[in-house]
């Protein structure tokens, strides 16, 4: 693939697309910056590869009208430009995908069909619509025009960013980091590309480890929008040319990213979005001395997870801990207890009491008690606090389980 169909992608999106901003975010640390994919229209960067795409349609192509598989975002950004040309789109979209982005996409013009189970299972279903009624099938990452119209963000970083150092990617199927790569290092060749998975669904990662395209079993994850079991061939093989590494992060790393980007940085990202900044914000590679950019592909998050995100995010943080206390089944213990969690400067969020089925006393009961704290040195004063008053206890904290 060349770098001029890049060019050529960004000379047709002009006025179709935003070109969204890369600001600064010294809350991250020296020289962080971030390509705020956000704040693109339908919320995501899959508009730019989904409307270079249909933009190159025959007319032939055109009047069949068109398919896709997408857990949301490509979703969305086919059945914009699909509408737009004035063309038919069937989207082909998991079960299970949040219902923000199904309704976002039958807003956008999309008749849309609900596949059991996975990602892949969508795919399958959507290629043999494709079969069967002649539509055009719109790949989600592994055609050249989709990578084309996804790189148009590295241009557009590199302009803002001359001197960027390093670029930091999420991988799903490897549209975007293949396109970015590609458009970045036609301008500088010395630019590091970092690609980022989850270990839940680590699939490009393994295939380049393996050297050979693997398909994961992979699981349910908050950033379902890069939960993709098997890359594709065009963008496999363009990572293993083009990216320098590729890094995982937890559903715990990524919860934290989310709620640090929303609460010091006021942006809403969806997880695939977030594991950028996770990679960066638990050093999972060297950045020391460098100017980083992390792309945040996407803001479309189901609010319904957003609570969870945030609890998750609150105990990954050292701001979030449950203690679980034997007590003597005796009036004033529940008072003592909350009595030195205040002293120790504490806030309770949760209590409640059961029975101690399993101690040796019939007197004596487990609170369980949900506080929110500091920091991790807060944490360790509280623990320290419990052991000098002789409390027997269990502590749930960042990764520390009962």
């Amino acid at each position: 693939m060349d770098v001029k169909e890049v060019y050529e992608a960004r000379e047709r999106l002009r006025g179709h697309i935003k070109e969204t901003p890369v600001v600064y975010a010294p809350n991250l640390g020296e020289d962080i910056y971030l390509k705020v994919e956000v704040l693109q229209d339908t919320g995501s960067f899959k508009l730019r590869g989904a409307y270079n795409k249909i933009a190159t349609l025959s007319d032939e192509e055109a009047e069949r009208g068109v398919v896709a598989c997408s857990a949301g975002n490509h979703a969305q950004g086919v059945a914009k430009s699909a509408s737009e040309r004035g063309i038919k789109s069937v989207i082909c979209m998991p079960y299970h995908a949040p219902l923000s982005k199904v309704k976002a996409t039958r807003n956008y013009g999309a008749e849309v069909e609900l596949v059991k189970d996975s990602f892949d299972d969508a795919a399958a279903f959507a290629k043999k619509l494709s079969e069967e009624e002649g539509y055009t099938f719109i790949a989600p990452f592994d055609d050249e025009k989709i990578i084309a119209g996804q790189g148009t963000v590295g241009l557009e970083i590199l302009e803002e960013l001359p001197d960027a150092d390093i670029i930091v990617v999420p991988i799903g199927g490897g549209g975007l980091i293949s396109g970015v790569a590609l458009a970045a290092k036609s301008i500088k060749p010395d630019i590091k590309i970092i690609g980022v998975q989850t270990k839940i669904s680590p699939s490009m990662y393994e295939s380049v480890k393996e050297g050979k395209i693997l398909t994961v079993k992979g699981g349910s994850t908050i950033a379902d929008g890069i939960a993709v079991k098997t890359p594709g061939e065009i963008t496999y093989e363009m990572v293993k040319e083009y990216v320098d590494d590729i890094v995982l992060v937890t559903e715990g790393e990524i919860s934290s990213a989310i709620l640090t980007l929303l609460e010091d940085n006021k942006i809403i990202t969806e997880g695939a979005a977030a594991s950028t900044v996770a990679a960066l914000m638990y050093r999972k590679f060297n950045h020391k001395g460098k100017k980083v950019c992390c792309v945040l592909s996407g803001g479309n998050i189901d609010v319904t997870r957003v609570s969870k995100v945030i609890e998750k995010g609150l105990y990954k943080t050292n701001r979030r801990m449950e203690l679980r206390i034997k007590l003597d089944d005796q009036p004033g213990q529940l008072t003592k207890i909350s009595g030195l969690l205040e002293e120790q400067g504490a806030n309770i969020v949760q209590i409640y009491q059961n029975v101690d089925l399993v101690g040796e006393t019939i007197d004596s009961m487990i609170v369980s008690i949900i506080i929110d704290t500091k920091d991790k040195d807060h944490q360790g004063q509280i623990l320290t606090a419990l052991n000098q008053n002789s409390y027997v206890y269990k502590a749930r904290y960042n990764d520390a389980q009962f």
